[in-house]
């Protein structure tokens, strides 16, 4: 492996599935917080800020989990258990994807900056929660969610409008429901290392409680349609999202590895499904 190709690993450009999941409830909010006609400008900025802030979650994360890494069956072969890219290498290569990201940051507003030094303390923060807590995934919930608050205020939205926060717990559930499933997939080798996740603290009941933050997301989006009037076809991609998420279920239900890692992957399409009825309700 050239250092090059450590380094695509290491920031996952050649992954994008990451990027997409936080790409989405970012256009949403940028959509509903501009009444569906966002200012392309600040657009482009979130769209870039995504992928490098995203990036520079997964090498933190590698950082963090550089000791135990090498003991998973999915990440033994990452940059930093291999040896591939030292440890400072990986710091400089965080540090300057968050300075890529902040400078994109700062061509928006002054409340938008201030409130994207939380967004690098969560991103910052999550990596090492699986060490102290089993709800790690909460943490990545709000990290991933924190865009939503930063888009409204980029769009001169009020960041007390009840319906931005209905949006940020929305995607915070969802995101807690889809990396569960994530987590389903290394739950073997983290019981052996010590590590915490959701998948080990919902243990059998883990489908269970998924379906339920699903629902509950879904529940939130709704009465954000509700709330600002939607047309139909916003309710139709809802529909359509539950209907995803049941065969999520029916994918992952013999808790198979490959399976409950499809079953992470397909919430790609529960992203732009809600996506684009958002949209097409403003056109139509």
């Amino acid at each position: 492996m050239t250092k090059l190709q450590a380094y695509l690993q290491l920031t996952r450009f050649n992954k994008p599935i990451g990027s997409l999941l936080l790409l989405w409830p970012t256009l949403w909010a940028l959509w509903v917080s501009s009444n569906g006609d966002p200012d392309w400008k600040i657009v482009i900025i979130f769209m870039l800020g995504v992928f490098f802030m995203r990036s520079a979650g997964c090498v933190i994360n590698d950082y963090a989990d550089r000791h135990v890494d090498s003991g998973v069956e999915r990440t033994k072969n990452r940059p930093l258990p291999s040896g591939t890219v030292s440890e400072k290498e990986a710091l400089l290569l965080f540090s300057v994807l968050c300075l890529c990201s902040f400078g994109l940051v700062l061509m928006t507003d002054m409340k938008t900056v201030l409130l994207s030094f939380i967004g690098l303390g969560l991103a910052a923060l999550y990596p090492f929660m699986k060490r102290y807590t089993h709800l790690p995934q909460l943490f990545l919930g709000l990290a991933f969610s924190w865009a939503i608050p930063m888009a409204y205020s980029a769009q001169g939205g009020s960041l007390t409008d009840p319906v931005l926060w209905m949006i940020f717990v929305s995607n915070a559930l969802w995101t807690i429901a889809y990396d569960t499933y994530y987590a389903m997939v290394d739950r073997d080798d983290d019981l052996k290392l010590g590590i915490k996740s959701t998948a080990i603290l919902f243990a059998q009941n883990d489908l269970l409680i998924i379906t339920v933050l699903q629902g509950l997301a879904l529940s939130l989006l709704m009465w954000v349609g509700v709330l600002k009037s939607f047309s139909f076809i916003y309710f139709l991609s809802l529909i359509v999202a539950a209907i995803l998420f049941s065969l999520q279920y029916k994918q992952a239900k013999n808790r198979e590895r490959q399976a409950c890692f499809t079953s992470f992957l397909d919430n790609n399409r529960i992203g732009y499904c809600i996506f684009l009825g958002i949209v097409l309700n403003y056109l139509l």
